[in-house]
């Protein structure tokens, strides 16, 4: 069984391929292979931002229950 990586580990890796990317020395071949990467690990990372936002909005009420947040205006 594998450790899944924290999201600050894949966030320091997404900024590693960009850095490469943007270095321009690299050939068309790895940087297609980077791009693709980057953009899994980009989405992975978008996914877990919005469990979290999710998680946050919910609170818990008087009777134990987690329900959606909505402040009263």
């Amino acid at each position: 069984m594998t450790k899944e990586e924290k999201f600050e580990e894949k966030l320091t890796k997404l900024e590693a391929i960009v850095k490469d990317l943007e270095s321009g020395n690299i050939d068309l071949d790895d940087a297609i292979n980077k791009y693709t990467d980057a953009m899994k690990i980009a989405k992975e990372c978008s996914n877990k931002l919005t469990k979290a936002e999710e998680q946050v909005n919910k609170i818990l009420t008087e009777n134990g229950k987690l329900e959606d947040y909505a402040p009263e205006e």
